[in-house]
């Protein structure tokens, strides 16, 4: 019970990791590749783990967010201006093209379940929703309804996967044996890293910590929480890959598509998982991407602003509408959110430099700073990362 009332934050995280652009990649990884690019979401999960701890521990400590650190750790005026004003450009920019797509995989969600009667309301009421909750800046309330929506979509999911009656050998051969089926599964690859560890969640983590845990003593809470609740959320894009495997490719290119392909083996109730699945991943991730935005200004700009100050309610009120006003004026999000999910993968290794620098100071840190394998793994992660996102856009460019 100790750790349940603790429980918060990692959940947070993996709402916002378990989007709409989440759900119609592990699609695509699933119809395209078979279980073949588990492997991907595996090392995508521990990666997220370790950044995140990181990233909780840092906010914990220092009662600061991210972005904060970095700025008072930069000694130089002119690198700490052009390094807030990547991160901020970023985050904010890229958070603004992510919530047209959160916004609009609720939308289809609302879709599957009542039906596209009253469709153009939809993107409207998904965004009204996510504007009281953030309007009301009460971090227990937001907490407790992200929590009940992300288990809501976890089962979803995960009976979904089950339904399809899985092979376990071949499963678990994709999730343990890396392998790259065509010259075409590296975007994948990149698209289901990008899409899983994400940069802004690390700013959002060390600033969502010091709203529920204001000491040291708090850290094993905040590590339990952060495995338990980045495993659950790999648990999820992996059940959607293990359903999307079970369907032919032809014609399936999202998650709709395919609840329909399976309609004919587990009849109605597939739609209804999969809309019920899609509204809470959409709604989920319409809260957090703005939040995420202003947490990250706030901290670029040394706001020292709460849930309920102005300036904070304008950086996500602005991320908000530009969502619900790229739905109305008919833009299609979805290849906006694969580009922004592979340029997620690009920037990781940047955003996740920093962190690792944050953690290692002494100064910054004290007695919690980073131990040896926590580098270890950090500058594997940043490799690995860094060779993915290289061969990507090698490929892309027709080098490779």
């Amino acid at each position: 019970m100790g750790w349940f009332k603790n429980i918060g934050p990692g959940v947070l995280v993996a709402a916002a990791f378990i989007g709409p652009g989440t759900v119609a990649t592990c699609t695509m990884a699933g119809v395209g590749f078979g279980y073949a690019l588990l492997w991907a979401l595996l090392l995508s999960v521990i990666a997220t783990i370790v950044l995140q701890e990181m990233a909780a521990r840092l906010g914990i400590v220092t009662q600061k967010g991210l972005a904060e650190v970095i700025k008072g750790s930069i000694p130089s005026k002119g690198l700490r201006v052009l390094a807030l004003a990547i991160i901020l450009g970023a985050i904010v920019i890229g958070n603004a093209a992510y919530e047209g797509g959160n916004i609009g995989g609720a939308t289809l969600g609302m879709q599957a379940l009542f039906g596209t009667a009253y469709q153009g309301l939809y993107p409207w009421l998904i965004g009204a929703i996510a504007f009281v909750f953030l309007f009301l800046g009460n971090y227990k309330v937001l907490e407790r309804t992200l929590v009940t929506l992300v288990l809501l979509m976890s089962l979803s999911f995960i009976i979904t996967a089950i339904m399809t009656g899985p092979e376990l050998l071949p499963l678990l051969k994709g999730m343990f044996v890396p392998s790259l089926p065509d010259a075409k599964a590296i975007f994948t690859v990149v698209a289901l890293v990008g899409t899983t560890v994400v940069p802004y969640n690390l700013f959002l983590h060390a600033s969502l910590v010091k709203e529920k845990w204001k000491s040291p003593t708090d850290l094993k809470w905040a590590r339990k929480d952060t495995v338990v609740s980045v495993l659950l959320g790999g648990l999820v894009s992996m059940a959607i890959v293990v359903a999307a495997a079970k369907v032919q490719s032809d014609g399936v290119n999202g998650i709709l598509d395919l609840a329909k392909a399976l309609e004919p083996l587990y009849g109605k109730s597939a739609v209804y998982l999969m809309g019920i699945g899609l509204f809470a991943a959409g709604i989920t991730s319409a809260i957090t991407a703005p939040l995420a935005a202003a947490y990250v200004a706030n901290s670029c700009f040394g706001w020292q602003a709460h849930l309920k100050d102005i300036r904070f309610r304008a950086v996500w009120f602005l991320v908000l509408i530009l969502g619900i006003s790229s739905l109305t004026l008919g833009i299609k999000p979805l290849e906006i959110i694969t580009f922004a999910q592979i340029t997620n993968g690009v920037l990781l290794p940047f955003v996740a430099v920093f962190l690792l620098w944050a953690a290692n100071k002494e100064s910054v840190m004290g007695k919690a700073k980073n131990r040896a394998w926590h580098n270890i793994l950090g500058l594997l992660i940043i490799v690995i990362v860094l060779l993915l996102g290289i061969k990507g856009i090698a490929k892309a460019l027709g080098w490779m």
